[in-house]
């Protein structure tokens, strides 16, 4: 998930009761919320096939969040001791308060990760493999409805806190008005940004209300119930999609003669009822949209990209001893190949994984074109 969901649910879990156990502990669960991103410090390197090798990598495994979860509250305590011991004044942090804390917190970063279909790794070192929730979307505005309006009706006392909030929920809601109007990841863009501004109205107004001080830990904790409550929904949304994308899938293999390997059906941008399907089998990879409401009559979409034959799994095979194409088949959980190019000088293997893309030089970050020297390529003319 993004960062900003990350930050705000470190921040509500804090008001939930976590900030009871310690000075400093609604710090430590933000950052801790945040802390398994710390792999990003490999995109200092500039090469972002050793990003995408790191990214989700240890840092978000068991052993990785308790390493993390212990760090941080000793370099708070660190700190503070030196603080105090240079200004001559009683330490305030508690330790083991800070440790429960950051624990916790810093728990909820894979937790969230898990949900989408990018994955997590949780038994690294030991085990790459790759575990995938596949019921919520990368980012989800819902989620930072849900934990921002409690997050901001607990934390927003001060006039600058109120102006900082105020400037977030501008900068979010310019993105999505952009999202909207120059992209076509929103399905319904009209009808999700009249929810994103009533909802602001509404959080806005119970604030006014100064419900936050009214009601206190209770809508943190209402708003963790029904974080839960949406995801669960979304779980039930997520078993008929598959079911109904396996139905269609069995018949695309029926209709080839191919067997069914395995298959997944993955969360799309703001539109519940509207499901990505991806489909192996042992011939081909096929992708399909699956729309669960009444106008299950559009498009499905279909692509379809058959395997390599044996000819062109020599080609691939070289293609796989480049450090790139190793980093990217590492993290790829549907890949696909195919050639192209002139092979009077040069051919290409491309990559892609057909989760979010397509082979081909322009289609995004989660693709990638290999180069290979003729000779490596079997020319059927030759007679052998």
């Amino acid at each position: 998930m993004d960062n900003l969901a990350h930050s705000l649910l470190g921040l509500v879990v804090a008001k939930a009761g976590l900030d009871k156990f310690s000075p400093g502990a609604t710090a430590v669960c933000v950052l801790a919320a945040n802390a398994p991103d710390i792999d990003f410090v490999y995109a200092i390197s500039g090469d972002r096939w050793t990003l995408l090798h790191h990214h989700r990598g240890v840092s978000h495994s068991i052993a990785g969040t308790l390493v993390l979860g212990i760090a941080l509250p000793v370099l708070f305590c660190l700190i503070e001791f030196a603080v105090a011991r240079s200004r001559d004044r009683p330490r305030r942090f508690r330790f083991r308060g800070l440790l429960l804390a950051s624990l916790i917190a810093c728990a909820t970063h894979p937790l969230l990760d898990w949900t989408n279909n990018y994955g997590v790794r949780p038994f690294l070192p030991w085990s790459g493999k790759w575990f995938y929730g596949d019921f919520v979307f990368v980012v989800d505005p819902l989620v930072w409805v849900i934990l921002g309006g409690a997050a901001y009706l607990l934390a927003a006392n001060s006039k600058l806190q109120i102006s900082l909030w105020g400037l977030l929920a501008a900068a979010v809601t310019s993105l999505m008005i952009y999202v909207a109007w120059t992209s076509r990841a929103l399905e319904h863009p009209t009808l999700v940004l009249v929810g994103w501004i009533v909802a602001i109205i509404l959080i806005a107004w119970a604030h006014r209300l100064r419900a936050g001080k009214t009601m206190g830990r209770p809508i943190a904790l209402a708003a963790l119930l029904l974080l839960c409550f949406y995801w669960g929904t979304l779980s039930v949304l997520h078993s008929q999609a598959l079911k109904s994308g396996a139905t269609q899938a069995a018949k695309l293999a029926g209709e080839h003669q191919e067997t069914l390997l395995r298959m997944a059906a993955m969360p799309t941008l703001a539109s519940p009822a509207h499901w990505r399907f991806v489909a192996e089998t042992d011939q081909a990879v096929y992708r399909f949209e699956v729309y669960l409401d009444s106008s299950a009559g559009r498009s499905a979409e279909l692509v379809r990209y058959s395997k390599f034959t044996q000819p062109e799994n020599a080609v691939r095979a070289a293609a796989l001893k480049d450090r790139r194409t190793q980093a990217f088949m590492e993290f790829a959980r549907f890949p696909v190949e195919q050639l192209s190019g002139d092979c009077a000088t040069q051919t290409f293997v491309q990559f892609a994984d057909l989760r979010y893309t397509e082979p081909g030089k322009t289609r995004g970050s989660f693709s990638l074109e290999v180069p290979i020297e003729c000779p490596e390529v079997d020319d059927p003319s030759d007679g052998r």
